[in-house]
């Protein structure tokens, strides 16, 4: 469901998938070929959501903001996995955000990183450009290589032959 809050309504280009069941609702913009899907919420409702293009929120995830202090902002080549919750934080270009990670408010999630699944950033971290962070609390175990950057953009790739095939579906 796409719906308006106070006067805000989300803004979707026509090249981008939402899922029927997923809320996206309020200061919500998304940039070309996003996708946001099963039962996500991207809840623009007390802080804006900016997710740039070629990103994708898996099921379940969850997007919010910390009232009137920190915006969620998700960079290009994004993949935030299922059942992540990304809240009033900072994630950079080209990060794969692991299955049912947490990132707290007012944390940086540095271009090109992964966040390993289940890992637990805790507020005001800021993760380095290039970094693998896991654990409870996260922590940096090593920088990334070329290979794993590759590995990134394929993820992000992946989603995008989804949203072509989903867009061509009947609805």
């Amino acid at each position: 469901m796409i719906r308006p809050y106070q006067g805000r309504t989300p803004v979707i280009p026509d090249s981008c998938y939402i899922d029927v069941s997923a809320q996206v609702i309020g200061d919500v913009v998304l940039g070309e070929n996003s996708s946001v899907w099963m039962n996500a919420v991207v809840r623009g409702d007390v802080h804006s959501i900016r997710i740039r293009a070629n990103s994708n929120v898996q099921d379940c995830s969850v997007l919010h903001g910390m009232r009137y202090q920190y915006p969620v902002i998700v960079g290009d080549w994004v993949t935030i996995g299922h059942n992540a919750t990304v809240h009033g934080c900072v994630v950079e270009d080209a990060c794969l955000i692991g299955m049912g990670a947490t990132i707290m408010n007012n944390a940086r999630i540095g271009e090109g990183s992964i966040v390993a699944a289940g890992a637990v950033i805790a507020e005001n971290t800021v993760i380095p450009p290039r970094s693998l962070v896991a654990g409870v609390p996260g922590k940096v175990r090593r920088e990334l290589t070329v290979e794993d950057r590759e590995m990134i953009l394929q993820y992000a790739r992946n989603y995008l032959d989804y949203v072509k095939i989903y867009l061509a579906e009947p609805r």
